[in-house]
């Protein structure tokens, strides 16, 4: 068993097709295919369920799976080693980020990184499942670093760091009926329709718990994937929408409430598994992050 062989079995499980395993490790699809036969014939057992419209991993698919990633991690573990010996940083990051989250200067952090490590390649990375898809692609061993927003206790199996942890207010429109009266209960919001994430985002999480322990019900008539988009469909009538301030960019059309009997706060993290030790290049990323985004000052008692 060789190295190769586990990079193209993670590839295809990754990805969940051969074309596009093929595609990211920049060999041709046969070759692929070749050398995840050879690993099976090695192994005594299918790891994929092949069919023409998917490629699934089998029961020993799934078992084989964090084995081969935890052997790639100690070699990369290893190969990093000797380029801090030499001076010199590789490897890759891969970063799970949130669409229209602009509160973290990616930019800027990646140019710092490129600065003194040129030879490491970021890659960012999006999940249609929010912060739930996100970290569990963390836990998965796809991510090796992601910005997650949930609600409540960090998860014990992910070390988090607080990065900010921002208000939010109901957006209504202009002409909406609660506009205008500045301070609303959640029992006067549970009357109207909802535009918000889809379930596993942090934000619609956040919301769904706090209707949930005053024991109310709302009703989310719109779902938006981007989050940033949501105040475009309370400004045209549709709903009414919890946002941070800096989700709207022009309040023309809109007004604003205040929750009086509950506040809801918007966190930010930066999260890595807790089972899996950071890279070198991943351990460069996080300094970088840190340096220009300290934690924000714990709230006085």
């Amino acid at each position: 068993m060789e190295l190769r062989h586990l990079e193209h079995f993670l590839a295809v499980a990754d990805t969940g097709s051969f074309t596009r395993a093929a595609q990211t490790l920049h060999v041709v699809q046969s070759g692929v295919s070749a050398t995840v036969k050879t690993l099976e014939r090695e192994l005594g057992s299918d790891l994929f369920t092949r069919t023409p419209q998917a490629v699934t991993l089998t029961a020993a698919g799934r078992a084989f799976l964090p084995r081969a990633r935890e052997t790639l991690d100690a070699a990369r573990a290893a190969k990093d080693a000797v380029h801090q010996i030499q001076g010199t940083l590789h490897g890759t990051v891969t970063v799970g980020t949130q669409t229209s989250i602009h509160l973290v200067d990616m930019p800027g952090v990646l140019t710092a990184l490129h600065g003194q490590h040129p030879s490491v390649l970021v890659r960012l990375r999006t999940a249609m499942a929010g912060s739930a898809g996100l970290a569990q692609q963390l836990r998965d061993g796809e991510l090796d670093v992601s910005f997650l927003s949930l609600p409540g206790p960090p998860p014990a199996d992910l070390d988090t760091r607080l990065l900010a942890s921002v208000p939010t207010a109901v957006y209504v429109a202009d002409s909406h009926p609660l506009a205008g009266q500045g301070q609303v209960s959640l029992a006067q919001l549970s009357k109207f329709p909802f535009i918000d994430s889809p379930p596993g985002y942090g934000n619609r999480t956040m919301v769904d718990q706090t209707f949930a322990a005053a024991r109310l019900e709302r009703e989310v008539t719109i779902e938006v994937a981007d989050v940033g988009t949501a105040v475009n469909f309370v400004r045209s009538g549709l709903g009414i929408s919890f946002l941070a301030d800096f989700l709207v960019h022009d309040s023309t059309g809109l007004d604003t409430l205040q929750v009086t009997d509950h506040e809801l706060r918007w966190e930010l993290t930066v999260a890595t598994a807790s089972a899996r030790r950071p890279s070198a290049a991943t351990a460069a990323f996080l300094e970088l992050l840190n340096e220009r985004h300290p934690s924000p000052p714990s709230p006085a008692v």
